[in-house]
């Protein structure tokens, strides 16, 4: 790690403590603030592939994960009023849902540019944050409030998140966490294409003697 890699370190670092702040504020029905700051963190990440290599944009993903982790058990700490009863800011279920789902798809986010780096600039950012995204949203909500995985955190009442509601107010019905789920992923999708303008702006800017093949 260089002196180089820290303003994507910051970066990385900012986004992960910025979102783990802004879920806790609601955005509409379906989603909160935190997701449309946390996308960014795979804009990040790819930066630092197509600038430095894969190894640095690991590094980078691993500071992200650390501060995560100090996030999570912050969280755990604080404690809020609601309904009569008294529970942390983040569940365990929360924490190690967002903790795997972040390391697991900015990883692979990593290892599919590093595939596809020689290729038309825009397919490596584009189609490694497009499956990072997905497999992020699918771990996290699956790992933190399906009823089918109680077990990890049985004293954590999820009953309200598996409330069988018509998907998206306009589809079948299903539990609530899967029309979360998807309202976060389709903000994760739109904004993956939205990144693709900075992406090139920046890369186009860095040193010649610092951009990757």
């Amino acid at each position: 790690m260089t002196r180089a890699h820290l303003p994507g370190i910051l970066a990385m670092a900012a986004i992960v403590l910025a979102s783990n702040i802004l879920v806790q504020f609601l955005f509409g029905q379906w989603l909160t603030w935190g997701a449309f700051t946390y996308p960014l963190a795979f804009l990040v990440t790819d930066l630092m592939n197509r600038i430095y290599g894969p190894g640095p944009a690991r590094q980078v993903v691993f500071a992200g994960f650390i501060v995560g982790v100090f996030c999570s058990l912050i969280g755990t700490q604080i404690m809020l009023q609601g309904d009569g009863f008294t529970y942390p800011a983040v569940t365990l279920r929360i924490a190690i849902g967002s903790g795997l789902a972040f390391l697991t798809a900015q990883l692979i986010d990593v290892a599919i540019f590093d595939r596809l780096r020689q290729g038309t600039w825009w397919r490596a950012p584009l189609a490694s944050t497009l499956v990072g995204s997905t497999l992020d949203t699918a771990l996290f909500f699956t790992i933190a409030f399906s009823s089918g995985l109680t077990w990890i955190e049985p004293a954590n009442d999820v009953s309200w998140a598996n409330e069988v509601l018509p998907f998206l107010n306009v589809g079948p019905v299903a539990p609530l966490w899967m029309s979360l789920a998807v309202a976060d992923w389709m903000v994760k999708l739109s904004l993956a294409l939205v990144a693709l303008i900075p992406f090139r702006m920046i890369v186009s800017k860095a040193r010649p003697e610092q951009k990757s093949a």
